[in-house]
């Protein structure tokens, strides 16, 4: 799944006639950069949920041939939680995919996605984050959110502290982890914190690039070392 019915409050005034998950970065939507990883990963399916701007990101996706694409459309914003729940029925009885449709990363030596279905242990996990490293992710200027063991079970970010490691907006969760879950809008926040309290939300962190894109100045950072990267590459 796709979240992609986000306002995109920082990026405006871009967002308010272009929804985020189609801001291009390197000359690409980060929304078709990120159905390009999942393709690649081996995902048959992708539910792309939708509020701001709707219509402009169902017209953008028409021409795709891959991944078969299905929309979950809110009337009112769900917010990330409750956007995941409506869609439940869509995405089967076991561990799935979700990113976040504004987030932009670069693999490392081993794609991020088959690192996260590689290290997925059912007996043990509700929820599998891609961690970064707070202090190389461009463009970010956070505390972090997360501490994690040597097994990579995951805590919150003590209060006034920095926390190693932040949440990348790329992960897996399995439906038992909505059991309970309220109705209507709510954050998936309020489902990692009842994992924690279980010992069920765990972590893996990320040995590529990420980037935060969800202000101007995080957007321009982004834009500037892309355009290094593919520089130094026609170079070659």
């Amino acid at each position: 799944m796709v979240l992609a019915a986000g306002l995109g409050l920082r990026l405006r005034p871009i967002t308010e006639t272009l929804p985020k998950p189609l801001v291009e970065v390197g000359g690409r939507a980060l929304l078709d950069r990120i159905l390009d990883r999942l393709v690649e990963a081996g995902v048959e399916k992708v539910t792309v949920n939708l509020h701001h701007l709707g219509s402009a990101i169902e017209a953008h996706l028409a021409p795709r041939l891959k991944p078969p694409i299905e929309f979950s459309p809110e009337a009112e914003l769900l917010e990330t939680g409750g956007g995941v729940a409506k869609a439940l029925p869509r995405l089967g009885e076991g561990p799935f995919w979700v990113t976040n449709g504004d987030v932009l990363w670069l693999d490392g030596p081993k794609p991020a996605l088959r690192r996260l279905a590689g290290a997925w242990d059912d007996a043990r996990m509700d929820a599998l984050l891609l961690l970064h490293e707070t202090v190389n992710a461009y463009g970010y200027q956070g505390r972090g959110d997360f501490l994690a063991d040597p097994l990579g079970r995951l805590t919150r970010r003590p209060e006034c502290e920095v926390a190693p490691f932040l949440f990348t907006g790329v992960q897996i969760l399995h439906p038992r982890l909505f059991a309970d879950a309220p109705t209507g809008p709510f954050s998936l926040n309020r489902l990692y914190d009842e994992a924690i309290e279980k010992g069920r939300l765990y972590g893996v962190v990320h040995d590529g690039e990420w980037f935060h894109v969800g202000t101007q100045e995080g957007l321009a950072e982004a834009q500037a070392y892309l355009s290094v990267r593919y520089a130094a590459k026609e170079q070659r």
